[in-house]
């Protein structure tokens, strides 16, 4: 007989935040992933076209951890339309001696927005000028509020942009962030005027066509794009990859294959072998991260298994410690 415990959305938002412990929590996962002998496969990912749907999952393991996440992540973006969430999703955390499950964590999605989130912000710590105060944020779905949450967390920003393609929902977005994070957050109509002036840009679309021009870029930015998680996403202008003074992969071979990157490769602006750092390299001082405030800098984050693995470890020790959640026993 085993034993395990359910946690339904209500209790993992009740043990986990978005706060500095899951920003903590992800960053040494990326860590970890350039410093330990980490087993993560290849995404795999199921298409169903005709609903404008995937189906990602994702997994790692790492030494040291009693146990490793396995994550299935749908991503439907067709639902706003008829009221339901484009994401949704759930983490199984298994043993990583038994093999047995140890907690079926039915988040829908809840723990990959905020360690997606997270994420955004140990790229801004470690790659964005620490004096950072205006960000632009493309798109104004759950992600890009988080995006900016996380962002306040690390640096001093002051100031928002939203811009998306549905102007009423990035002056929604605008004034809800207006109110919940205490800063001027301001909907834009034109991306480019968006950009302008800005000190970090964050791209959270599932844009298939680039929506960040090469020619906007400014001296001193960093941008972080993490909707380009499949092969057919490109928010970036293959261009900017080649122009900007430092590219950061989170997983360099996964970004080669689906990633800002990959399209910059098979536009032909930047070789096919060419090496780049990655950001759990810059976190453990293996490669120089910024290097001048007036250096451009990119961060192409695709979503890694090791970050999943990461945060289902956190919510399930919480929970523990919380006495949340439902013990069954097959």
């Amino acid at each position: 007989m085993s034993r395990m415990i359910i946690l339904t959305e209500a209790d993992l938002r009740s043990v986990v935040t978005l706060d500095m412990d899951a920003i903590t929590c992800v960053e040494d996962a990326f860590r970890a992933l350039s410093t330990k002998d980490v087993a993560m496969p290849p995404i795999l990912r199921l298409d169903i076209p005709e609903h404008r749907g995937e189906v990602d999952v994702k997994t790692a393991y790492v030494p040291g951890l009693d146990g490793f996440a396995i994550k299935i992540s749908p991503g439907f973006f067709n639902n706003p339309s008829i009221g339901l969430p484009s994401t949704n999703g759930m983490m199984v955390l298994l043993s990583a001696t038994t093999g047995l499950v140890q907690a079926l964590l039915l988040d829908n999605g809840y723990l990959t927005d905020v360690r997606t989130a997270a994420a955004g912000a140990v790229a801004a710590k470690y790659l964005s000028r620490p004096d950072a105060q205006v960000a632009a944020i493309f798109g104004a779905g759950l992600q890009a509020r988080l995006q900016l949450q996380a962002l306040t967390l690390v640096r001093p920003i002051r100031e928002a942009r939203i811009w998306a393609r549905d102007r009423a929902k990035a002056e929604t977005t605008a004034a809800d962030l207006t109110g919940t994070l205490g800063i001027r957050v301001v909907a834009m109509a034109d991306p480019h005027q968006a950009m302008s002036g800005a000190d970090i840009a964050v791209t959270t679309t599932p844009s298939e066509t680039p929506i960040l021009k090469a020619e906007w870029l400014e001296a001193g930015q960093h941008i972080t794009a993490m909707g380009s998680d499949a092969e057919h996403k490109n928010e970036i202008d293959p261009a900017a990859i080649a122009a900007a003074g430092l590219y950061v992969a989170d997983r360099l071979t996964q970004t080669r294959r689906l990633g800002e990157l990959h399209h910059a490769i098979k536009t032909g602006v930047v070789p096919a072998a060419m090496d780049f750092p990655e950001l759990g390299q810059i976190i453990a001082s293996l490669k120089p991260g910024r290097t001048a405030t007036s250096q451009i800098t990119i961060a192409d984050l695709t979503g890694t298994g090791i970050q999943d693995t990461a945060i289902a470890t956190l919510a399930f020790a919480r929970a523990g410690l919380a006495g949340a959640g439902t013990p069954f026993e097959s």
